[in-house]
Parts: C-alpha cells; structure tokens; sequence
C-alpha cells in the first residue's frame, strides 16, 4: 500500500503568535487560516495549526497519512496488530481512522471521502 505523509499538526498555545512565526521567519506560504485550524503549503505534506487542548497540549505534534483507500488500509492493518483509535469515519471531506504508533502516540490515515 503506498503511504504517505500528508499532514503534520503542530499544536500551539497562541494561533497568531504561531502564523507569524511560521510564515515571517520562516516564510512558508498561508493557506487557510481560522482561530483553531491553520494550514502552510509546504509541498507534499501540510504543515497544520491546530489549538492546543489538555488532550494535545502546546508544542506537541501528530501525523496524518495519506492512503489510496483507507478502508482497506484498516482491514488490513488492524489484523496486523495496529491498534486503531477510531475506524475510518467521514470528517472534512476525507474518511480520517485514528491508530496508535510504536510508542503510542496517536497518528491518523486518511483517503479521499468518495473511496
């Protein structure tokens, strides 16, 4: 299955501190901008504000891959000991399943919504 990497959310403590940062000293480029989610174009993978919460707090960060068919990704690996969080679920346009790493940190998978 080919996997890629195509979110990285930043949790952040100040969204407009955050958006400054990123794209006056480092000069990515804005692509959409709200109080709790922010997205840079960097390439292939986005660069995401995300708020921070007690859940993820300031500073921490989260991936988010992309797979041709997230249904089948969660098939498959849930029968090979990846520990799922949530089974793929309709949000934002995509169909998002939530999964634990090696060290249990949570990650997402995502594919299009029409797959």
């Amino acid at each position: 299955m080919n996997t890629k990497l195509t979110y990285v959310i930043k949790y952040v403590a100040d969204m407009d501190r955050a958006i400054a940062f990123y794209e006056k000293e480092l000069g990515l480029t804005l692509h959409f901008r709200s109080p709790f989610w922010t997205e840079f174009d960097t390439g292939s993978t986005t660069l995401a504000l995300h708020a921070a919460n007690s859940e993820h707090p300031a500073g921490t960060a989260g991936l988010g891959f992309g797979v041709p068919n997230v249904d089948e990704f969660y098939s498959m690996k849930s029968a090979n000991a990846i520990e799922f969080v949530s089974p793929p679920t309709p949000q934002f346009g995509a169909k998002i399943a939530k999964f634990k790493d090696a060290d249990g940190a949570e990650c997402s998978v995502s594919s299009p919504e029409s797959q």
